[in-house]
């Protein structure tokens, strides 16, 4: 039975980045990758890597930015106050926090930058603007 929109499937993988190879993400050593199609609970490139293929397949899929985590949007990345940081929160660059938006919704932002007055945020997704290669085994269709 091939996979196709609204299948539950499970997958394994391993991502890597086009531009130096690093890995960024397995199932190595744990169970599957299990989601729906046709759902969004991945990104668009690795589920329509996955569609139409059979249980044992394998592939090596290149996914663009467009279809991956997006491009890098400028709007949000931004600088706040060292002294609107929560004083027990220790800085350095590529710590994640959680701050709550306008709307009181939580948010995950990636430090930047900082100094003794400014903390520059991210809020991108940390693979924005990546091209990603993923090696996916689909081991299950239902």
């Amino acid at each position: 039975m091939a996979a196709q929109k609204g299948s539950t499937v499970k997958v394994h993988y391993t991502g890597t980045l086009k531009a130096d190879g690093s890995q960024f993400d397995s199932s190595e050593g744990r169970e599957p990758l299990e989601f729906q199609l046709g759902e969004g609970m991945v990104i668009a490139g690795f589920e329509k890597a996955v569609i139409g293929k059979n249980v044992g397949d394998s592939m090596t899929v290149e996914i663009a930015p467009e279809e991956g985590y997006g491009n890098p949007n400028e709007e949000l990345v931004f600088q706040v106050r060292k002294e609107q940081l929560p004083p027990n929160v220790e800085l350095e660059e590529g710590i994640m926090l959680e701050i709550r938006t306008e709307d009181d919704h939580p948010a995950y932002v990636r430090v930047t930058a900082f100094d003794e007055e400014m903390v520059t945020l991210d809020g991108n997704h940390p693979l924005a603007g990546e091209t990603l290669i993923f090696d996916i085994e689909l081991v299950e269709v239902a």
